[in-house]
């Protein structure tokens, strides 16, 4: 077994797109590989100029919950997801994008980031990589 860790983004909610990738760059990190596997909801966030946009999965308050959480994380130091993506990348992160959600959804290639996703690529792609992971998620 690799020393590798597969995440599968469902979920298009702020704050589990940030728990992704807070999860994604610490694995990195430790030198882990890891796949970020992006279907319906999560694979939206990947759409150009998206990222940030998910509401938040509770207390999203008609959207003030999303403001008081993102203005929390800044005085924090968190970084912004865009910073968190582009980490992820440079450490050697792949975004692989479910080409079934996009049918199903109708996101054409065109429509996500060209300069995040690594592999358009089918389900048969995650269970190969789940199974070869220490470390298997679900977000």
């Amino acid at each position: 077994m690799a020393d590798k860790a597969t995440i599968i983004l469902h979920s298009g909610d702020l704050d589990k797109v940030y728990s992704a990738f807070i999860i994604g760059n610490g694995a990195l990190a430790m030198g882990m590989e890891v796949s970020i596997f992006c279907t319906f909801w999560g694979l939206q966030r990947f759409k150009k100029g998206a990222l940030d946009k998910g509401p938040l999965s509770k207390m999203n308050m008609l959207g003030l919950g999303r403001w008081m959480v993102k203005k929390k994380m800044k005085q924090a130091n968190v970084a912004p997801l865009e910073k968190m993506l582009q980490d992820f990348k440079e450490l050697g992160g792949k975004i692989l994008a479910c080409d079934m959600t996009m049918d199903v959804m109708g996101i054409k290639k065109e429509d996500l980031r060209e300069d995040v996703i690594s592999e358009y690529c089918s389900v048969g792609t995650y269970v190969s990589e789940a199974r070869d992971s220490k470390i298997t998620l679900f977000i």
